[in-house]
This record gives C-alpha cells, structure tokens and sequence, in this order.
C-alpha cells in the first residue's frame, strides 16, 4: 500500500485515514485529545470509551466500524493523483474491551493487522471470532500478516483465560481470612474480575477511574469505591509490590496475585524487593513458601500453567490478554500468510516470528535470525515506537550487547535479572523497499 494513505495505532506522520485497535496507552502513543490529523476508525466500544481517555477530543472525527461487516474508504494517492477504494473489517481481538483486528483489502492485495490479541480455541468467542476471519479471507491470501508477537517464545506457555480465573478463584478462597489484592491496568481483565465475583459471590473494589471505566461497560452492581463491603480489592499494577504487600500485612493478613503471561520473579536487594517481569527466563520453585498445600503452586517440570507463590504475600497466575506461543503458532496456520511482519520487538532483541514460523507461510520463507537489530527505512512496513511495559515498581533493566544476546537463566537468588522492555508499534502500511 502507498505510503500517506493508512496508518494503524501510529500517530505520527501524515496519513488520510487512522486506524485504532483499542485504547492502551502504547496503542495511543501520539494521541490526544487535541488530534485533528483526521478521521479514526475503530470499534464501537472503543468509541463509547474514547472520551473518557481523551476528554476534549473532537469526536465528529470518530468513524465507528460495524464488527464482521465489510466498509470501504476512497482515498487518494499521494503520487499520482489516482483514487485508491480500500476495503477494511474489525474483526473482534478477544484481548480487551473494544479491541479489533483489521483486515484490509485493495490493489496492493490482503492486510491483517492483528493489534493486541488472544486466540483461544475454547470459548464460544474465540469460535465466532474464527469463523468470521474465514468468511472475511474466503480462502483469499494474506499478503502481509501484521503479528501481536508478544509471547512469540515456547517459553511462553500457559493456559485459557477460563483456567486461570479459576486458579485465581482457588487462590482467593483457600485464604478466607484474607484481605486480596489483585493486580490489574485501567482497561482489561475485566472478565477475570467478573468470574471472581460470579463464583464467590463477593464485590469487587476498584479505584474511582477504573470504577466509571466498568460503569461505561455496563457493570453497575459488581464493582464499589467501598473497601468495607468487600475484600478483594483490583489496585492499578504500578502500586503493586512487596513493600506494598508487607505495608499491609502489617495492618492486616493480605494476600497479593499478579494475573499475567510473564514469567514474574523477585529480585533481592538490601533496600527492598521488587518484582521483575522477564522475557525468555523460566519460572523457579518457590515451593518452600507455599502455606497452604490445597493450592498448587508448581508442577514438577516447571510448567507455567500452575499458580507460582513468588513471596509469602504474593502469587503469579498465568492469565493473560495475549496470545501463548502455541496459540500464535494456530493462528498463522490457520491464515497462512506470504509474510509476516512482529508488531512487537524490545530494545535489545527482536523476535521475529519468521524465526518460529516462516515454515508455516504459504510461500516458504527463509529462517532469520532470532537476536537482529533490523535498519528501518522512511518506506518501510512497521515504524517502531517505544514503551516501558511495566508501572513505576516494576523495574526493569537492559543490558545492550552489540553483536550478540545472551539469555541466562535466572533464579531468586541471582544478584541481577535481565528483563527485556517491550516496544510497541503502529505500523503505517506502505510498500516495504527492504530485504526480508
């Protein structure tokens, strides 16, 4: 596609039409409430809560995209003068409230861009979800495939969001004379906090912005601001840490759960711990912590898929909004691309899911290399931003090597811990004038 026509949770630059997957903060780099590059497309729910996020925001540019209904824009080429009529779909992500996929199609071929997602194969969604991207395709070919490669490691491993609420569930009632506090971002997660009130009957507190955020989403009766009529509490993850936990512990017995796909581990330090989100490290026993024997905090092999006690006060569940690694891997054979291209990479170390999955592209691509820092042009497909991923206490550090990476295991007594910063990026669909 021409460079000036699209761009996809990018910003920046100039384009004639712009594209929104869903409302996280890496997603909007750029955005604001006084943007007036021109029209946004996005899903009617992301829509619904845009003007909570960017409260001045000239809404008349908002265009609301009908989920698994085809639409099409005319837009004209920046070098000839031509008129170019772009067909697109939203189809539903499965990752957060409002978040989409788009699919793209016109004379330059077939787009998929996938924003943040989860591909579960369990859920009655997920079925939908699948069945109407095959319609959409109609055995057409995807040109390029734009990949939430996240998790795109085998290290990454870990169940359906169904499992691990339940895990979670089980967490919170074998500690009845607990207080709870659950880690989560302002949008997300959302279904996980509903399964928990369901099955324990309970209310959920939640700060004031998040609680207008579930009022707009309909949840009027689940969630208060009153920490006397519940005690599970969901606090903003920046706020959530060891020395948080053992503030409170000494007030009263309070248990902490981090609900996420990473691999969280504690770094010791002589001031105080802090949790570490690593990429390409393995979960560590932490058995010898485990108070209470009905809830299983590891499996033998180290699986990810059991619930880890990382700290007397605080538990890890593997329940994450991003697709595992063998879910990526069904869903690129499921839309067998020409190309694909990772619409996440870190600082340091780009894992490009040709690496795992070229073989599995409809025509057979070269493998490249796991650890490449990759020269973009002006014209080039994804333009990288950057982004910390985690909130003020989750420190994380990055270690820059030039020629090579090298990834060592770690375990809760190693001195330091290397944690790889994900970069988040729109990308503007342009022709790509680089070598694969």
């Amino acid at each position: 596609m021409e460079k000036g026509l699209i761009s996809v949770d990018r910003w920046t630059g100039e384009s004639q039409a712009y594209f929104l997957t869903h409302l996280h903060s890496d997603h909007t780099k750029g955005l604001s409430s006084s943007w007036a590059k021109g029209p946004v497309f996005c899903s009617r729910l992301t829509a619904k809560l845009f003007p909570f996020k960017f409260p001045e925001f000239d809404l008349s540019l908002l265009r609301i995209i009908r989920i698994g209904s085809w639409h099409s824009i005319s837009l004209v080429s920046p070098s000839s003068g031509s008129k170019n009529v772009i067909q697109f779909m939203a189809i539903d992500a499965h990752h957060c409230p409002g978040a989409v996929m788009f699919l793209f199609r016109g004379d330059f071929g077939c787009l998929l861009y996938t924003g943040d997602f989860r591909w579960e194969a369990t859920s009655d969604r997920a079925k939908m979800g699948r069945s109407m991207l095959l319609n959409a395709l109609n055995d057409a070919a995807v040109d390029i495939l734009y990949l939430d490669n996240t998790y795109c490691n085998p290290s990454y491993d870990f169940p359906p969001r169904e499992v691990a609420a339940q895990q979670v569930v089980d967490i919170i009632a074998s500690h009845p004379d607990h207080d709870i506090i659950i880690g989560i971002d302002s949008l997300g997660k959302e279904d996980l906090l509903l399964h928990i009130s369901r099955v324990l009957k309970i209310k959920i507190w939640v700060w004031p912005e998040r609680l207008q955020t579930m009022h707009l989403l309909g949840f009027d009766e689940i969630f208060t601001t009153k920490t006397s009529l519940t005690r599970v509490r969901a606090v903003p993850r920046y706020s959530f840490s060891i020395e948080t936990l053992e503030g409170l512990n000494s007030m009263r017995p309070t248990i902490g759960i981090m609900p996420s796909g990473l691999p969280w581990m504690v770094k010791p330090s002589d001031r105080k711990d802090h949790l570490f989100g690593s990429l390409l490290t393995t979960r560590y026993n932490k058995s010898k912590w485990a108070g209470n024997e009905s809830v299983q905090m590891n499996k033998p092999n180290g699986s990810s898929e059991s619930p880890i006690r990382l700290h007397k006060y605080i538990y890890t569940v593997g329940y994450s909004d991003h697709s595992s690694f063998h879910e990526i891997e069904k869903f690129i054979k499921l839309v067998q691309p020409t190309n694909m291209k990772g619409i996440v990479s870190s600082s340091c170390c780009y894992v490009d899911p040709m690496y795992y999955f070229g073989r599995l592209c409809r025509v057979n691509q070269p493998t490249q290399s796991l650890h490449q820092k990759q020269k973009r042009k002006e014209r080039d497909e994804i333009t990288l931003g950057t982004k910390p991923t985690f909130g003020r206490n989750f420190v994380t550090e990055v270690e820059r090597r030039r020629n090579s990476v090298k990834v060592k295991l770690s375990s809760v007594q190693a001195n330091r811990v290397r944690a790889y910063r994900r970069v988040r990026s729109g990308a503007k669909i342009v022709d790509d004038d680089c070598p694969d």
